[in-house]
């Protein structure tokens, strides 16, 4: 692949996640009316693109499979994205509903915030679980074709489940101290 098209498959691809990240924020503003929710979103989403892309930059001559930046990258990053967003929405809906149930001014966020992480986190934890056993056997049986792409996959829903519960919500509790009753 000449240079003048990896140069231009790099900027499509950081366009296309920023875009997709852009939208998904704008989404999540209007679907849960706080800008604080939009925010966490679109930091814990950010986080697991660039761990996913981390872990490629680390271990690319170290593992004995292709971790190339190709089409196959781009689209496993924009799953993970999409399959983080997911999770998120399920936890910050968990939250939504459980400071609407709790809005009384005696009732601290923090408190309220975290009963619903607990509510929702064995769910979390399962689906995770049941997607990381089908990337792990995917990864394993795929062939060399896929192994890359099932690769950032594991990657990212590992980060995704991790960042919709350790990222999105204490930006949510952090940039919402006043106002999330």
């Amino acid at each position: 692949m000449s240079s003048t098209i990896a140069g231009e498959l790099k900027r499509s691809a950081i366009w296309t996640v920023l875009f997709a990240i852009i939208i998904i924020s704008a989404y999540i503003l209007i679907r849960f009316r706080k800008w604080q929710f939009s925010l966490g979103a679109m930091v814990a989403t950010a986080h697991d693109a660039l761990m996913v892309l981390s872990f490629f930059s680390i271990f690319k001559d170290v593992l004995p499979f292709s971790l190339d930046i190709d089409q196959a990258f781009i689209a496993a990053i924009l799953t993970v994205i999409g399959y983080s967003i997911n999770d998120t929405v399920v936890v910050f809906d968990r939250i939504r509903e459980f400071l609407n149930l709790h809005h009384a001014k005696t009732d601290d966020p923090k408190e309220v915030i975290n009963n619903a992480i607990n509510k929702t986190l064995s769910r979390t934890i399962i689906t995770a679980l049941t997607v990381l056993f089908v990337l792990v056997v995917l990864f394993v049986f795929g062939g060399d074709v896929i192994r890359g792409f099932s690769f950032a996959l594991l990657i990212g829903v590992c980060f995704g489940t991790y960042s919709s519960i350790c990222i999105a919500t204490p930006v949510i509790i952090d940039f919402g101290k006043k106002n999330l009753n």
